[in-house]
């Protein structure tokens, strides 16, 4: 626990200021939505439907003069709940607790690194309701080495890219998916801060059970440590 907190005090200390992932934008066009089981505006028939849904998100950004949707950290959605990729017998096992950031835009929009790193792993993960093409950059700041996830990208976004390749802080590299690419989702970008990888490749849940929140939560810490986007 010790070191977990020496990491986030590590990761807050990366930045004064707040730092955009999408190319284009900053923290002033950014508005938070709620997509949790408390928000009854939100019915599954809108979840599950990605036209529906960036619908939905594009009408928040629209009143309120936005361009980019964010939230989402630890948030217990019903997002989830129409794939099986997700489910469990029992609700404590069901994974429905979001631990990453989303930032909800339009398809194609540009992703910038938010420090140097280098390529650690990169799929394609295809199960519906997945991420849909993934990268995962390795950092190494100080004596820390930890992770940075990105799903929810093109199939452009694999192309060329390779495990070592050096990616710098703001470089461009990788864009948003289309519905029918990026795991059936309304456009968005899942970020995630990754401690230990446990030897995965390309992947890392982004979903966890209430069962298995006490380990994610200190794994994956909030993301906003780095970006201080609120």
């Amino acid at each position: 626990l010790v070191l977990s907190s020496m990491l986030n005090d590590c990761l807050t200390n990366i930045s004064a200021t707040s730092i955009s992932l999408i190319h284009g934008f900053s923290r002033i066009n950014y508005l938070p939505i709620d997509l949790s089981s408390s928000n009854n505006e939100l019915s599954i028939a809108i979840l599950e439907n990605p036209k529906l849904h960036q619908e939905w998100i594009a009408t928040r950004l629209r009143e309120n003069g936005c361009s980019i949707a964010y939230g989402g950290y630890l948030e217990h959605r019903k997002l989830y709940d129409s794939s099986s990729h997700f489910q469990a017998g029992s609700d404590d096992d069901k994974r429905n607790i979001h631990l990453g950031i989303d930032l909800w835009c339009d398809a194609g929009s540009t992703v910038l690194a938010p420090m140097d790193g280098i390529i650690h792993s990169f799929k394609n993960n295809t199960h519906f309701g997945d991420y849909g093409p993934t990268l995962i950059l390795e950092h190494h700041i100080k004596e820390y080495i930890f992770f940075t996830l990105y799903g929810h990208l093109n199939k452009d976004s694999l192309t060329d890219k390779y495990s070592g390749q050096i990616i710098k802080e703001g470089e461009a590299f990788a864009q948003l998916g289309n519905s029918k690419e990026n795991g059936t989702y309304a456009p968005h970008l899942h970020f995630q801060i990754i401690k230990d990888m446990q030897g995965r490749q390309g992947d890392y849940p982004g979903v966890c059970s209430k069962s298995q929140l006490d380990f994610y939560k200190q794994n994956c810490p909030d993301p906003n440590l780095l970006l201080k986007i609120y």
